[in-house]
């Protein structure tokens, strides 16, 4: 037989329950973009669709494994959990990134090749671009400025396994020789020698190790054009590189630190600077080669390139101790930033690619199709829960209040995860948020019978409900203990949707436990201590005690015949 539980405080109970539900639904309308709605798959409001043509230095064709490898890091910074509801998909010698929503921007930046360097800044100039557009006459190349506008140490460049002089070597070598012009179209040469063309011309002007060279290309290197450089400069030569915002061109150093060196990144917002960052964290060789580095180079300045592209150069004011994060500052918005981080976190592409202009992708069963099925899934609720008013009555009242609240507990636990980890609800992942709750209202019948079971025993319904949770609790666990298992199971073995319905399923697993635990049993618990709620006619266990009555009137009789005997 099972003892009583020990001592239960249902007012504690249900005010930590309130308290999560106000937290949750605080964070839902303060913090984020607010929006008070989920963010849907692609299979109920359509999305972004953008190919992306693999780039190679040499003009050949990319290899599977490259594509493959490429398709891994994208949808690992995309679906980093596997629930945004994302495609990547090899297509050929191309990707093509599929995104919910119309965010056309998201689907490029996915495809950024992300080579991160970080190399000593050795000159700068204003862009020609510039100086046209405010009448200036060309700018000499500038040294790396001495007394620069203070930037924070911490923020500026991180470390490598390799020691960099302070300088480029200059040689007297003689200018690197123009490549041979690309192949008209129609002479014989096809797109893939065009960009293999590029590319080296790129490099034998704006990596060349003659000061000439170096001049003539910080004057003339245009920053409104496309680069076909982006991720294909080699980090050992020098680079005449512009600024993210096309105002500055930079003659920067051979790499010191390579982005495979990055341990982590994160973002945040630094409120003194009143700015968003990008917080890097390097392995254990890059961080000691940053530390040297910033103590040699105190007053100099060091850029952080990202696909041959400046995005910051700050000014190293003292030595970083090794192990320190380093922040990348620039004109960022909480969502580039975030974008930013995710991107160096996860590594960059073998390949670089070039995107297509993006597509729009209509929705494959639409809003009418979601509510069609949440329409079925009310009245599939309603039914239950007349049911429950019918066979368990006060008991049926709470097992529809306690699904209510499950359902506001769910519902902004939805909207903060495509908040905060770009988790999209799609068909799949409802179809595991129904199954979920229906396992809810097993547990609250699991509860109720085991009352009843105490109460055939001769038990009355006040002492029958704390030995009823005692024995109905193991089972809740147990049960829940497999469903969720299972969930994981799937989730980690299966792609796509399935992998969002394995997630939803597991979270309404953890949330029926919740509820059971603060609100449910405590609910009851009050009732039996209610003279109201306690009557057979109103908590419909009436049958329950004419049947306790029944047993103990027959076990009286046997017990009579036997004495008489």
């Amino acid at each position: 037989m099972a003892s009583p539980s020990g001592a239960v405080r249902p007012a504690r109970s249900l005010v930590i329950f309130g308290l999560i539900v106000a937290a949750l639904y605080a964070l839902v309308f303060f913090t984020g973009d607010k929006s008070p709605t989920p963010k849907l798959g692609i299979d109920l409001q359509g999305g972004t669709r953008v190919t992306l043509t693999a780039r190679t230095p040499d003009g050949s064709r990319p290899s599977q494994d490259s594509l493959r490898r490429a398709q891994e890091i994208i949808e690992t910074r995309v679906n980093g959990l596997g629930v945004s509801g994302s495609e990547v998909v090899v297509d050929g010698d191309n990707l093509v990134i599929t995104v919910p929503g119309d965010d056309s921007a998201q689907a490029r930046t996915l495809g950024q090749t992300a080579r991160l360097y970080i190399r000593p800044v050795l000159g700068s100039q204003v862009s020609a671009n510039t100086q046209a557009q405010s009448g200036q006459a060309p700018a000499p190349v500038a040294p790396a400025p001495t007394t620069p506008a203070p930037v924070p140490a911490a923020e500026a460049p991180a470390p490598q396994n390799r020691p960099f002089p302070a300088q480029a070597p200059a040689t007297s070598e003689a200018p690197a020789p123009a490549p041979a012009p690309a192949p008209a179209p129609g002479e014989g040469g096809t797109q893939a020698d065009e960009t293999a063309t590029e590319i080296q011309a790129a490099k034998a002007t704006r990596q060349s190790t003659d000061p000439a060279v170096q001049q003539q290309a910080m004057a003339t290197l245009d920053c409104t054009a496309n680069d076909p450089l982006a991720g294909n400069d080699d980090p050992a030569l020098p680079l005449v590189a512009c600024s993210t915002d096309g105002t500055t061109v930079y003659l920067l150093g051979p790499s010191i630190i390579d982005g495979q060196d990055i341990a982590d990144a994160t973002s945040a917002f630094n409120s003194q600077q009143a700015r968003h960052e990008v917080s890097l964290t390097f392995k254990s060789d890059a961080s000691n080669t940053w530390a040297q580095f910033t103590a040699s180079n105190i007053g100099k300045q060091a850029a952080f390139t990202l696909d041959s592209k400046v995005v910051s150069a700050p000014v190293i004011q003292g030595a970083t101790p090794a192990g320190s994060a380093t922040s990348i500052t620039g004109n960022f918005t909480a969502s580039t930033a975030k974008e930013l981080a995710n991107t160096l976190k996860y590594g960059s592409l073998p390949l670089s690619f070039q995107a297509s202009e993006a597509e729009t992708v209509s929705a494959t069963l639409g809003l009418a199709s979601l509510q069609a099925g949440l329409i079925a899934g009310a009245i599939g609720l309603v039914l239950v829960l007349l049911y429950c008013l019918v066979y368990y009555r006060m008991l049926g009242i709470l097992t529809a209040l306690s699904l209510i609240l499950s359902g506001v507990l769910v519902y902004a636990i939805m909207v903060l995860l495509g908040r905060y980890i770009g988790f999209t609800l799609d068909l799949a992942g409802i179809a595991g948020l129904i199954i979920g709750i229906g396992m809810t209202a097993d547990s609250f019948v699991v509860y109720f019978e085991r009352i009843k079971d105490e109460m055939r025993e001769g038990r009355t319904f006040r002492s029958a409900v704390p030995r009823g949770w005692t024995r109905a609790r193991r089972t809740i666990l147990s049960g829940n203990a497999v469903s969720f298992i299972a969930a994981a199971v799937l989730y980690v073995l299966a792609v796509g949707q399935v992998r969002g319905f394995a997630f939803t399923l597991g979270l309404t697993t953890i949330l029926d436990v919740v509820v059971v635990f603060l609100v449910t049993h405590p609910l009851v618990h009050l009732a039996s201590k209610s003279e109201f709620w306690s009557k057979p006619s109103v908590n419909g266990l009436g049958a329950v005690t004419q049947v306790a009555r029944e047993r103990k009137a027959a076990a009286g009789a046997v017990a009579s015949q036997a004495k008489e005997a």
